[in-house]
């Protein structure tokens, strides 16, 4: 280790910069963040400046720095690019003992200015030690997507606690055991999600029980997750947070392998996927194994295609689990609609083509086709059919016969938003024939409407949107945790 990482208190102490630019900015921004009392040295400011301007601890001295402006400051900091200015500034920070950094000048550094997270009060700062400033920032980028700007909000609410925690638990090893159930368990959830209130009665409640020296069984949790349409980029990064959590998923035939590859590794896997006329396991009994598994203590991922409240039955294992009293969140996915369109370069809505869309599902509760086709051919709309293969002709019938112009564009998108997507387009009464035709298995969404005819346009662009992030995608691994 090159350098001793620290974190200093400037609150109230001086701060100099000696430059007008970008870099004398964002010096100036972190610095006054913290407290500082920040002096900026230059004859002129750049734009960078403007959202500091009228900051009560900025004042802006129009003129170089000199020797004497750098004695009594806590920290230096060369920005101005200019070879003489540096070197003046770096000697009377010596001379006077105040830490200096001189921007891309390592022998004027007595410190190194980190990439920073910035989750207050949680704070996380990394560095390369000058070595490579571009990896630094580039971690920084991925821990910024794994850490909620929650956290820190997370950080103060529990921080409210720790005496209370202190005089009730005296054990430090039993008082680290609380926090870290309570952080990682439903209290963190409840206040991640948004419910400080609820999160509270819990942190009370759960430590009025350590109390009473009666904790009682601990109940488990469930997630009801929507893991989008297949491509593991589309993923949120709740999503993601909470798959490396869960002690058991529960998945569908529509979660493929690669998202699969992103779960804890310890993690028991239960497949409960379904075909048409072809259940591995009935809903109400896949409702009741989250219950069974959550009164078992286990944290429970219920993992679905797509979004959980979209066709998704997300309401029906709600409502088994409300009724048992298991706490549970709910993550939106990206919909099959939405993501099957965007990657085939189809517009759901287009000014000239669409102003509304239709979602609607092929497949009944009783695997019987009820729809109001009356909706379904308004003019200037797209409908988006889910579970609609099997039922592919009856419904091109239907939806002619109840006067849908037979000429309509429309698509069906097969394994969408997957490296083995398909796109066949036709018109309503021809779709089934080219389906047939290209051997289209599903899962697969249709799209109906003249939005459909932009595709053979649009497709090139969205294919080399797809290429460019390619590697990014293989660069996924399954983790530990994130």
């Amino acid at each position: 280790m090159d350098y001793l990482p620290i974190f200093l208190d400037i609150r109230g102490k001086r701060v100099v910069i000696d430059g007008g630019g970008t870099i004398a900015a964002r010096r100036a921004e972190r610095a006054l963040e913290a407290g500082a009392l920040v002096e900026v040295y230059n004859d002129i400011l750049s734009e960078e400046f403007h959202p500091l301007e009228g900051h009560k601890n900025l004042t802006h001295i129009p003129r170089p720095v000199s020797g004497d402006d750098i004695k009594g400051a806590a920290i230096a900091y060369g920005a101005s690019e200019d070879d003489a200015r540096d070197a003046l500034l770096h000697a009377a920070a010596r001379e006077h003992g105040v830490l200096s950094n001189v921007a891309d000048v390592a022998e004027y550094c007595d410190f190194i200015t980190p990439s920073v997270v910035d989750r207050s009060p949680l704070v996380v700062a990394i560095s390369s030690g000058g070595a490579a400033p571009v990896i630094a920032r580039i971690l920084r980028a991925r821990i910024e997507s794994l850490l909620p700007p929650a956290y820190g909000r997370l950080a103060e609410f529990v921080g409210r606690f720790r005496d209370q925690v202190a005089e009730t638990i005296r054990k430090t090893v039993d008082r680290r055991r609380f926090w870290e159930n309570a952080i990682e368990g439903p209290v963190g959830d409840l206040f991640l999600s948004g419910s400080a209130a609820s999160a509270e009665k819990q942190l009370n409640a759960e430590l009025e029980a350590v109390a009473s020296g009666n904790p009682g069984k601990r109940i488990g949790e469930v997630y009801l997750v929507g893991a989008g349409p297949g491509d593991p980029d589309l993923l949120t990064f709740r999503a993601l947070r909470l798959m490396q959590r869960a002690d058991v998923v529960v998945y569908d035939r529509l979660v493929g392998k690669d998202i699969l590859a992103l779960m804890r590794r310890d993690a028991e896997r239960v497949y409960v996927g379904k075909l048409p006329k072809q259940h591995t396991m009935q809903q109400e009994d896949i409702s009741q194994l989250l219950v069974d598994l959550a009164l078992e203590g286990k944290r429970v991922l219920r993992l679905k295609g797509g979004d959980p409240f979209i066709f998704g039955r997300g309401g029906e294992e709600i409502e088994k689990l409300a009724a048992h009293d298991i706490p549970f969140q709910v993550v939106p996915g990206v919909t099959a609609a939405a993501g099957c369109a965007a990657y085939s370069g189809i517009p759901l809505t287009h000014r000239d083509h669409a102003q509304s869309c239709v979602f609607v599902t092929a497949h009944g509760k009783d695997g019987v086709l009820g729809l109001d086709w009356d909706v379904l051919i308004r003019p200037q709309q797209t409908v988006a059919v889910y579970m609609g293969l099997s039922n592919l002709g009856h419904l091109a019938r239907e939806i002619v016969e109840k006067g849908l112009d037979p000429n309509t564009p429309a698509a069906i998108v097969d394994n969408g938003t997957r490296e083995n997507q398909k796109v066949v387009v036709g018109t309503v009464t021809t779709l089934e024939e080219r389906a047939q035709a290209e051997g289209v298995k599903g899962p697969a969404i249709i799209i109906i409407g003249s939005v459909v005819g932009l595709h053979d346009k649009l497709e090139w662009f969205s294919k080399r949107e797809e290429a460019h992030y390619s590697g990014y995608r293989m660069s996924l691994q399954p983790q530990d945790s994130l």
